[in-house]
């Protein structure tokens, strides 16, 4: 199911023309800087493509990554790459390996480019065999350079124009996809279809805490793993355009920039509905209520657009902007060494996502104390409060996914929250808005679920009740 929501909503954004999400067999990259070519192959100047040296690097579409590097293998990437294989030379002062790096980019490139008459071809492949290695100290820029993505570049017609854009690099690169593509055969797990199955799946970049280099969802690596002897992700067969499609989503909302990512402890959580709608942007908001987690200047949705949209919603009005009967998807990620966690994973409609957002938002309500207390305080601000000295990596993993479980599906918070809460009390001996909030919710909540209790905790307190565990 998150496969094939992934891969429908990929196909969304692929005929979106308002969005740029790469095709099939390329991939957005951070790139850094291009090397700026001539005719010849020789580097005429160094291009930084981000604004200042500590500024984020620029996204780029280019040839997608197709082997994983896993400890020490060796593997090219198409004309593009970090500097120890597209220089050979980097920062951790291994001359033998940056050397076989280079060579096999090298080799690589003339492996797909040999006889091809392409000017900007022509002269990557002249740099690749000119190219001195022990130069690269003496480049611009090489200190900020060193060990980063870098593309190749030339004048064209007086215009700056990148080599891995080029219509003849991309057919060159589709017809090595073709070529690779015909391996093994299965009944695709998303589709149904018969096809050519992926032998390994991109790499999923965004999730904090795993490596850098990218994780997966699906993979196998060992002889245990195996399945009627079936090697790494032939395991779960998988088309290779499906593969591609639900993992270039899934990079495009973990995105740094992504307006549909959150994170909550150590879990990266997104989301996104069926068919376009507003509910997409509304929901960070929901979700990280506060000014200090959320640059308001940028986003539309307010505390104000926020209290105005769920009063709208419980009085019943038409939001037709907001398309409530459309689906809505919710996946939480967490890292696991190389591979990614479901945390969890939840469908739902937007009608219905909303009306638990706004009963766990009525279950907290409380009279404020100070007139600074949050209106829509974010799962993140309530879990800071149950970690010792508020940090945030204190916080337990286990009772991040059991609280955003609970909202989501309006079941009753975990008992875990009630006991953090009360032992953070006792521990600093502070009961403030939030805590007494989450106290409330819990009891309200199980309340709520019980046929036992009938008791209602309200948002004031109430002088003439008698009842002792209220009282108390």
């Amino acid at each position: 199911m998150i496969l094939q929501s992934l891969n429908a909503y990929y196909n969304r954004l692929k005929d979106d023309p308002k969005t740029d999400i790469p095709l099939f067999g390329f991939s957005r990259q951070k790139i850094w800087f291009s090397l700026l070519l001539n005719q010849s192959g020789q580097i005429l100047q160094v291009l930084p493509l981000a604004d200042t040296p500590k500024a984020s690097p620029r996204l780029l579409v280019v040839p997608q990554e197709m082997e994983e590097r896993a400890g020490t293998k060796i593997a090219p990437h198409f004309t593009w790459d970090n500097t120890m294989y597209a220089l050979g030379n980097d920062s951790e002062k291994k001359p033998e390996r940056c050397l076989k790096a280079f060579e096999a980019f090298r080799a690589f490139h003339h492996e797909l480019c040999d006889g091809i008459e392409d000017e900007c071809i022509q002269a990557v492949l002249g740099f690749l065999d000119s190219w001195n290695s022990q130069k690269a100290a003496d480049l611009q820029y090489w200190e900020e350079m060193t060990g980063k993505n870098v593309v190749f570049a030339m004048q064209i017609d007086g215009r700056l124009q990148y080599v891995h854009e080029r219509p003849a690099v991309q057919k060159i690169w589709m017809n090595y996809l073709s070529r690779k593509s015909g391996g093994i055969t299965a009944s695709c797990l998303v589709s149904g279809e018969r096809t050519s199955v992926a032998r390994i799946h991109p790499a999923i970049k965004g999730v904090r805490g795993a490596q850098t280099k990218g994780a997966s969802i699906i993979s196998f690596n060992l002889d245990a793993f195996k399945s009627y002897n079936k090697d790494q992700s032939y395991n779960a067969p998988v088309s290779e355009d499906i593969a591609f499609a639900y993992t270039t989503a899934l990079n495009y909302l973990l995105n740094s920039d992504s307006r549909q990512k959150i994170q909550i402890a150590d879990t990266s959580t997104v989301w996104w509905t069926e068919t376009g709608s507003n509910m997409a942007e509304m929901v960070k908001g929901l979700f990280a209520g506060d000014a200090e987690e959320v640059d308001w200047t940028d986003n539309q949705y307010g505390i104000k657009n926020i209290r105005d949209f769920l009063d709208a919603f419980r009085k019943g009005e038409r939001l037709p902007e907001f398309e409530l009967e459309n689906n809505f998807f919710i996946l939480g990620l967490s890292p696991n060494a190389s591979r990614l966690s479901v945390r969890f994973w939840h469908t739902t409609t937007v009608r219905d996502f909303v009306a638990k957002i706004d009963q766990h938002f009525q279950d907290l309500s409380l009279e404020k104390r100070f007139e600074n207390d949050p209106d829509y305080p974010s799962v993140w601000r309530l879990l800071l409060e149950t970690a010792a000295l508020r940090k945030s990596e204190n916080i337990s993993p286990v009772l991040a996914g059991e609280m955003m479980r609970a909202v989501l599906t309006g079941s009753d918070y975990p008992r875990s929250l009630l006991t953090s809460v009360i032992i953070r009390i006792r521990a600093d001996q502070t009961v403030n808005y939030l805590r007494a909030g989450m106290i409330k919710a819990y009891l309200t909540r199980k309340a709520r679920s019980s046929k036992k209790l009938t008791m209602e905790v309200k948002m004031g307190l109430d002088k003439n009740r008698k009842d002792t565990g209220y009282r108390l």
